[in-house]
């Protein structure tokens, strides 16, 4: 039966993308000044270049930040104003600092697992903002452990579970991303709780696997976690 169950926390346990999509669209707002925004394809080339420079700065806002401020320097022909280069990075300060604002439910859904099983948070990111959220989302004492990382794949939650002395056939994985979240459970062995946000970063929907699985059961919100995670349990058992 599944022993361990862990949580994602951008966009599973509080709201992130929303913040970092209005950062895109203030950084479109200032590159437009410059360019046929009809003709750079922007969102295009931004993402390219967060992607090529996430071995770099890693996921967040601080490598997002840098990655725009690159962007908009190619994408200008370097005819960008100093000023606008330092209200692109106004903006990644903002994203660094807004508030941490719980999805509905989902304390009361963490802590009705928790009654029942070890809960992990594992979250992906930069550790500075990462160590902010989880400071001020209140759900920190519910947690067996915490793991911030730097990337979700088979080799972290194998790390993670080895120190928690649980296989991967007792894990299960709660999350908004298919990539991170539960792919790599699920080719391990293990289970996923599938809980899909409003708005996905692109390269996080970057995937071939789908939720079609028998170890993955999709829920609408945090109120279904619970009779999810019965189903999977079962399923497990048997």
């Amino acid at each position: 039966m599944i022993e361990l169950v862990g949580f994602d926390g951008d966009d599973t346990l509080w709201h992130s993308e929303g913040y970092y999509q209005a950062a895109n669209s203030e950084f479109e707002r200032i590159v437009g000044h410059y360019v046929d925004l009809a003709d750079t394809r922007l969102h295009e080339r931004l993402l390219a270049t967060e992607r090529r420079n996430l071995q770099l700065f890693g996921y967040g806002a601080k490598g997002m930040t840098l990655s725009m401020l690159e962007a908009a320097i190619e994408m200008t022909e370097s005819r960008i104003s100093v000023a606008d280069l330092h209200q692109i990075i106004t903006i990644g300060k903002d994203v660094l600092t807004h508030p941490v604002e719980l999805l509905p439910g989902i304390r009361a859904a963490v802590e009705a697992v928790a009654q029942r099983h070890r809960v992990v948070l594992i979250t992906k990111g930069d550790l500075f903002h990462q160590e902010q959220k989880v400071h001020h989302c209140g759900l920190a004492d519910l947690f067996h452990r915490i793991e911030i990382v730097s990337e979700k794949d088979a080799r972290t939650y194998q790390r993670v579970l080895t120190e928690c002395a649980v296989n991967a056939e007792q894990f299960l994985m709660v999350g908004n991303s298919l990539r991170s979240d539960i792919a790599p459970v699920v080719h391990m062995g293990g289970w996923g709780i599938y809980m899909p946000y409003h708005v996905t970063w692109a390269h996080e929907v970057d995937t071939d696997f789908t939720a079609e699985s028998p170890r993955v059961v999709q829920v609408a919100a945090a109120d279904g976690i619970a009779a999810a995670l019965s189903i999977l349990d079962a399923r497990a058992a048997a």
